[in-house]
């Protein structure tokens, strides 16, 4: 989206992916694309302040910003979980808004929580783990690195369905939609981004990429260079 700025930032605990914020300025339509992580976002918009747990995308949607709004993102590693609000419950933009409590916090499992901010995110983070509202299952790293050994297949499926709320064929597309989008911003050419990323051709690349971003790749590279 043109009308948002965006600073992001890696961070070092295990139960975080990445955390970013940003502020509008004008009101927008755009594509939210495909996404195989969960995360929560805390929206600030005309004095109120709210928090959501968003889950997964399988495909892109249309999506508005308001204008003059301050967005905060936690995203989350897969295999990071809520077990009392998992990925699947809340996924495709069928976000969760967690009641207000004050103006400065929200509910959650009975207690009122100040809103994070991009400065102590992994410490509210850390607190959720203490308290068991936020957990890990190990099965889907080891399922990732394919290192996986002595459960059954069907073990394996259900756990990696709760905790993602995807199922393996789904993260692996959506990861090299995203592979395949990183790829056409930096310029390569169409034929060899359909062999890196391990499309069977052009053609299912561009239904893919069409799918899950909302662009073909003729749009995105149109859209990189007038940047």
């Amino acid at each position: 989206m043109d009308d948002l700025s965006l600073d992001e930032r890696p961070s070092d605990s295990s139960f975080v992916d990445t955390i970013w914020r940003s502020q509008s300025e004008n009101a927008s339509t755009f594509f939210s694309r495909a996404v195989s992580h969960w995360e929560m976002v805390v929206t600030r918009h005309n004095g109120t302040t709210t928090l959501s747990v968003r889950g997964p995308e399988t495909k892109a949607t249309p999506a508005y910003c308001p204008a003059n709004a301050a967005f905060l993102g936690i995203v989350f590693p897969l295999g990071t979980f809520m077990p009392h609000l998992p990925p699947g419950n809340v996924m495709d933009r069928r976000d969760a808004t967690l009641p207000e409590a004050t103006s400065t916090s929200f509910w959650l499992s009975g207690s009122a929580w100040q809103f994070p901010t991009y400065e102590n995110a992994e410490t509210f983070v850390d607190r959720l783990v203490r308290d068991g509202l936020l957990v890990r299952d190990p099965v889907v790293d080891a399922v990732l690195q394919e290192r996986l050994k002595g459960l059954s297949l069907r073990s394996i499926q259900r756990r990696f369905l709760r905790a993602t709320g995807l199922t393996q064929c789904a993260v692996r597309q959506i990861e090299r939609a995203r592979e395949a989008v990183a790829l056409l911003e930096q310029g390569r050419a169409l034929l060899d981004i359909v062999d890196l990323a391990g499309y069977a051709d052009q053609s299912h690349m561009t239904r893919s990429l069409k799918h899950l971003t909302g662009q073909t790749p003729a749009q995105i590279i149109g859209k990189s260079r007038s940047e």
